[in-house]
């Protein structure tokens, strides 16, 4: 069965003989007790990945998030939601809606919704705090931060960022040969963006296959940050094991990241070079998350699919729309797995299969995301 369905998007894997060894997966304390070495190597490094001056580390996004807008509530607050926001951050929000901190939404990357409302707030003396995500997979597109970041400094708010997607993929200096840029360091990275007012969260359970969340930004936020923090007093930290991997796969980024980037980037050119020699447009840019347009007929490409051993991903989008099928590119996927899916969903939907052997072209050159 080939599977596209995984989100380990550099398909780095943790098994036990390669990390730190453990005597005892937790001490009984909870996160706000203590920090291990382990705990303090992490978040030294990744701080530094994300160009951050600290970072913490916890069990997940929901609970870093829910931790964050805690403490960003205890100031005077308002929310403004992109339309585009991952579901977690939004039951984040809406813990402190509960508590009638204002949350209005806008259209998703629309600069100029955004700042029609910080503009037009009906709430001019709280501090405002933007929130999206880094990057949308259906598109491939990194949202506008550099704009958002100016909007949102013109009126002294934070700018608060979900890069789940991205942390692991994207990273600084992007170029028309290296679109995804080098050291993984996610959409800020991307950008080049430093800033007090930033600040980061995300899983590394996708780039870097860790099931653990980081919380970056600038010393004050941090700081703050962990004294208010109601779940690193009532929930225990991440397991050593966690822990082990956590650092494990930052040494493997640092030693083999941008290999294993130029791999996964071959991979997504190559499966769509397929589908557009065979006639099909395909979502997605370069971002592995790829979404071939196939109207009303995507469940039924699916099953067909996979009673022919390629598993793939049926989901819809918000809003009621029609059923749409993806593609999840990795680095550990051969020529000849991307070759047999693309030409296999070419066949079904098109009945032009391109002819195997072909020269694929120019999978090391691209134009950008």
């Amino acid at each position: 069965m080939l599977d596209f369905t995984s989100a380990l998007y550099l398909d780095m894997r943790h098994p036990h003989a390669t990390l730190a060894p453990w005597q005892q997966l937790t001490t009984g304390h909870p996160a706000a007790f203590e920090s291990s070495p382990a705990e303090e190597q992490a978040a030294q490094a990744i701080a530094q990945l994300l160009g951050c001056e600290q970072a913490v580390l916890g069990a997940s996004t929901l609970h870093i998030f829910w931790d964050l807008f805690h403490s960003l509530s205890q100031d005077h607050i308002s929310v403004y939601l992109d339309d585009g926001t991952y579901p977690i951050v939004r039951w984040a929000v809406a813990q402190v809606a509960t508590n009638r901190v204002p949350v209005m939404g806008f259209r998703k990357h629309d600069v100029a919704a955004l700042e029609y409302r910080l503009t037009h707030s009906p709430h001019p003396a709280r501090r405002p705090v933007v929130v999206c995500d880094g990057l949308d997979p259906a598109s491939g597109r990194p949202a506008p931060l550099e704009r958002y970041l100016a909007l949102v400094k013109a009126v002294g708010g934070y700018l608060v960022i979900d890069d789940t997607q991205a942390l692991g993929v994207l990273g600084q200096r992007p170029s028309t040969t290296i679109p995804y840029g080098t050291g993984g360091g996610g959409t800020a990275a991307w950008y080049g963006l430093r800033d007090p007012a930033l600040i980061i969260g995300a899983s590394l359970a996708k780039g870097f296959g860790v099931p653990i969340a980081v919380l970056a930004g600038s010393q004050p936020c941090l700081a703050r940050l962990t004294r208010d923090s109601l779940i690193r007093v009532h929930c225990s930290p991440p397991s050593a094991a966690t822990w082990a991997a956590t650092n494990h796969a930052l040494g493997m980024n640092e030693r083999r990241g941008d290999w294993l980037r130029k791999r996964l980037l071959q991979n997504v050119r190559r499966f769509r070079d397929v589908l557009v020699q065979a006639g099909l447009r395909v979502d997605g840019g370069f971002f592995p998350v790829q979404t071939p347009r196939l109207g009303t007929q995507a469940q039924q490409i699916h099953e067909r699919l996979q009673a022919e051993g390629i598993r793939t991903v049926l989901h819809r989008e918000r809003g009621g729309s029609p059923a749409q099928l993806s593609f999840l590119i990795n680095a550990a996927q051969t020529p000849q797995d991307i070759d047999h899916a693309a030409e296999r969903l070419a066949a079904i939907t098109t009945h032009n299969v391109p002819q195997r052997g072909r020269k694929v072209r120019n999978h090391g050159q691209v134009t950008g995301l």
